[in-house]
């Protein structure tokens, strides 16, 4: 089973400086930065997937934080360029087994009555970039009735989605045999419920997809996803392959692996390193399972948009917060260097946070802060940068876990990349 990271143009500056926050003097975007198989080994993914949405605008597509340049789009599909290997430096010997996987980005245009590209767009793009392997346009349909109502009792929206996403899969691998195949096809499958999943998934089999992409799983619960999974595997062939398309249960991979999934997208564990409200940080346990810490919360003062509101409005004093933003980080860094308690850093580091906790009223607001404290006591206690091998921690130590700037908060998201592979792959191993 092979775990893919879903690229969301996530790199870092390599000469980042940490102290002063801020980039290299003649950093350029993109191509003075590194991916985090270039900073990282070993790998921390079997593979990567791009979607075409963020690299060929449509019309009607919505707009996406990950959106590629025009510089960038046409390095990758240049003619007799490396591709998308190449473009994401995803080429080099030690990445010859990688999976490099597109698909639309159907989130992009979910609104639409239609997939913003079509059957023979979509080749033409998958085959300029060389990708390994390329899904069939979809159309996400995004309910899921274990009750497995008959399809003359669903929306006429999601019959027109389902057969429109299985017409575009039989258009796609048409074309992909009349130009002899130069990538893997995987056929995009879409549903209502289980049993019509089920159903999309024969029915593509009949078309001669033997890689099947399930999609619409992103907001199912586990029991949800087992349903769709044991559907699937009663009615196609053993030998499909299946992937997971979005796979947003990354962390309850472990109670999947019985189903016979060939690979999975996800975007969780980097994600969680800055959008998680506690679990910023992963930490393999000795039993084979996941622990998590809260990073540090130590914002610039005159960025954040909390404190900037608060200074305008004269509620705070940007000085003393500036002061206070240094003591804290003064403190956690002679911390890390044996120089300081834990007790004198945990009180340095709440004494800017009590600016940033949120709380309705003074009760909420004490609770909120009491909440927070015990986070960071729990987080400095361990100290679990100190224990961590990973390129990232061995290079940048205590900046790791501040939670502050895209450079750092990204790097931590590259730990997690590492340390969940690496989960994947011990789950593999005692599944064996």
């Amino acid at each position: 089973m092979k775990f893919l990271y879903s690229d969301t143009q996530d790199y870092v500056d390599p000469e980042y400086d940490f102290i002063n926050d801020r980039n290299a003097p003649t950093r350029q975007r993109y191509w003075d930065d590194r991916y985090a198989h270039e900073i990282m080994q070993p790998t921390p993914y079997d593979g990567l997937l791009v979607a075409m949405s963020a690299v060929v605008p449509a019309p009607g597509v919505a707009s996406s934080k990950v959106r590629y340049s025009i510089a960038e789009r046409r390095s990758m599909l240049r003619d007799g360029g490396g591709g998308v290997r190449e473009f994401l430096r995803l080429d080099g010997p030690q990445y010859k087994n990688a999976m490099v996987m597109g698909d639309c980005g159907a989130f992009a245009y979910v609104q639409q009555e239609k997939p913003a590209y079509s059957p023979q767009e979509v080749f033409e793009f998958y085959a300029a970039a060389r990708f390994t392997h390329g899904v069939s346009p979809d159309h996400i349909i995004f309910a899921c009735d274990t009750d497995n109502p008959p399809r003359e009792a669903v929306e006429e929206d999601i019959r027109f989605r389902f057969d429109l996403t299985l017409e575009n899969a039989r258009e796609f691998m048409r074309v992909c045999k009349a130009n002899s195949m130069p990538f893997e096809p995987m056929g995009a499958v879409q549903g209502w419920s289980p049993k019509s999943i089920a159903q999309a998934a024969k029915q593509l089999e009949d078309m001669d997809y033997r890689y099947l992409a399930i999609g619409g799983l992103v907001p199912l619960k586990v029991d949800v996803i087992h349903k769709v999974l044991r559907a699937l595997r009663d009615t196609i062939k053993p030998e499909t392959k299946i992937h997971l398309l979005g796979f947003a249960k990354a962390d309850s991979i472990q109670h999947f692996t019985g189903y016979g999934i060939t690979s999975f997208d996800s975007t969780s564990p980097l994600i969680r390193a800055f959008m998680d409200e506690k679990a910023n940080y992963y930490v393999p346990k000795l039993d084979g399972s996941l622990e998590y810490y809260a990073a540090i919360r130590i914002p610039q003062a005159i960025e954040n948009s909390r404190l900037m509101h608060g200074i305008k409005e004269g509620i705070f004093n940007a000085e003393d917060l500036v002061k206070r933003e240094e003591r804290a980080l003064t403190a956690l860094r002679s911390f890390d260097k044996g120089q300081e308690t834990l007790e004198a850093t945990v009180e340095a580091v709440m004494d800017y946070q009590q600016f940033l906790t949120l709380g309705g009223d003074s009760d909420k607001h004490t609770k909120s802060l009491i909440k927070t404290r015990l986070q960071i006591e729990r987080t400095l206690a361990a100290a679990p940068w100190k224990h961590c091998g990973c390129d990232i921690c061995a290079h940048i130590g205590v900046e790791v876990i501040i939670f502050r700037s895209a450079n750092r908060n990204r790097r931590r998201g590259f730990h997690n990349l590492g340390v969940y592979h690496q989960h994947v792959q011990r789950i593999l191993e005692k599944s064996e």
